[in-house]
């Protein structure tokens, strides 16, 4: 490690044997002369699935504007309503059949991001469309250790028949970086830490990365030199900033390995992977954590994250609701199923209230990580029962580095594209396009100050 002088590079890394752990942005990465005319800190962009819809009369607002009241699906969103642009009216067409018949699950996921309807095949001969995360992640990848980083927290395969003749790889995917390229997301906390935070050009031999392992040493005891030489040259404002960051890596560590303790001593039938915690709620959580470190480091600033495949029949006993949810999603009326799927869709967003609460208490610059982001919440169907896929469920939250106004509810015409959405964050990023997927042009209302 050199410092030169009290000025630190926004681009140092703290490094060990196999190891390597990016910095958080430090007052002194930008000398005292140059404090005035540096630039802004990046924009993040990130975009949370929810699968198998959502019952749209739980969340849905009964006004527009600023005075809107967040529905009972919403309402752990309380704290962070005036970071929020809740948007109704949107549509994915291609989710709809078109004249391909059932297969709705596979079509949401696959065309969330693409607004590209896929091509009905459970062969290698699939087909979509370049997804939006994959379009920033192309032009700005080259600023960040990694373009982009794709989460989940069910594990799925990619090849086979798994939503009526349509590839598996469309329900388990949302990120396409090509028109037959999905990006499958990765579901274990162990491996996306050790990518974060592991050797930086990925050099660690497996035999190194055993023998850390198996002494059960932290990642910060093999960066235990440089971290000291650091804070020995640092102010007392950014050895706190360090301390808290330094901490928090260490306690997604703890979790981690709870996990894998837990994981080792699991009945055989959850079959659940060293690493994933068994518990819904705490591995959302650390998926979240993951993904906050790597936007707090700049080591990317594009992510997607599956909080459930489409489809998922995973069944929530913890908040008591044993049923699968995708069959209980299909509750043709039924107020007591109704209910339970409504339970599922606040649960969900409880976890990702938590997500939105960290982006708002991390300092970022001028403001916080949650005034840099531009956060995209939803889902690819509305109405689950009835395999709906306009006025969609979504929900957009940060400030986008001034891109827009937030705490307002806008609602759009029908069949309004949700691909008009994306083009227009692109465009706030610096990443202008054309189009991407059945977009028309940029969303009205949204880009608004006054």
């Amino acid at each position: 490690m050199i410092i030169t002088g009290k000025h630190v590079p926004r681009r140092m890394f703290l490094r060990g044997v196999g190891s390597a752990i990016a910095l958080p942005l430090l007052d002194s990465m930008t000398p005292a002369f140059a404090a005035k005319t540096s630039a802004k800190p990046p924009t993040r962009v990130a975009f949370a699935y929810v699968p198998n819809g959502i019952i749209m009369n739980h969340w849905r607002p009964a006004t527009t504007g600023a005075d809107f009241e967040l529905p009972r699906i919403l309402e752990p969103l309380k704290p962070h309503k005036e970071q929020m642009v809740l948007l109704s009216g949107l549509t994915q067409n291609g989710g709809r059949a078109l004249g391909d018949g059932p297969g709705d699950h596979a079509r949401a996921a696959a065309s969330f991001l693409t607004g590209v309807h896929p091509r009905k095949t459970a062969g290698s001969d699939m087909r979509c469309g370049v997804s939006v995360d994959q379009v920033a992640a192309k032009a700005l990848g080259s600023q960040t250790r990694f373009a982009s980083l794709e989460l989940g927290c069910e594990d799925g395969r990619l090849v086979g028949n798994c939503d009526s003749g349509y590839s598996c790889a469309y329900s388990n995917s949302i990120s396409w970086r090509g028109e037959a390229t999905p990006m499958p997301p990765e579901v274990n906390p162990r491996i996306v830490f050790e990518r974060l935070f592991g050797s930086v050009d990925g050099a660690e031999s497996p035999a190194a990365r055993n023998r850390r392992q198996q002494y059960r040493k932290s990642i910060l005891d093999f960066v235990n030199e440089d971290t000291k030489q650091l804070q020995a040259s640092l102010g007392p404002t950014d050895r706190r900033k360090l301390d808290e960051y330094l901490f928090g890596i260490r306690e997604i560590e703890k979790r981690i390995e709870a996990a894998e303790a837990t994981a080792r001593v699991a009945p055989p039938e959850m079959e659940v992977p060293d690493g994933v915690p068994v518990d819904f709620a705490e591995h959302v959580k650390l998926m979240f954590d993951l993904m906050l470190a790597a936007f707090q480091t700049d080591s990317t600033r594009i992510a997607t994250f599956m909080i459930g495949r489409e489809g998922s029949n995973r069944t929530y006993r913890e908040i008591g609701v044993p049923d699968p949810h995708h069959g209980i999603s299909h509750h043709k009326g039924d107020p007591v199923l109704i209910k339970k799927v409504a339970q599922i869709n606040r649960y969900h967003v409880e976890q990702f209230s938590y997500f939105v609460g960290k982006l708002a208490s991390t300092p970022d610059g001028d403001g916080t990580l949650l005034d840099h982001s531009i956060i995209v919440y939803g889902s690819g169907i509305s109405d689950g029962n009835r395999h709906l896929h306009h006025d969609l469920p979504v929900a957009v939250f940060g400030k986008g580095s001034g891109a827009w106004k937030p705490g307002r509810h806008i609602a759009y015409p029908r069949d309004t594209p949700m691909a008009n959405l994306y083009l227009t964050m692109l465009d706030r990023i610096g990443v202008p396009a054309e189009s991407i997927g059945d977009s028309t042009g940029k969303l009205e209302h949204l880009t608004d100050l006054s």
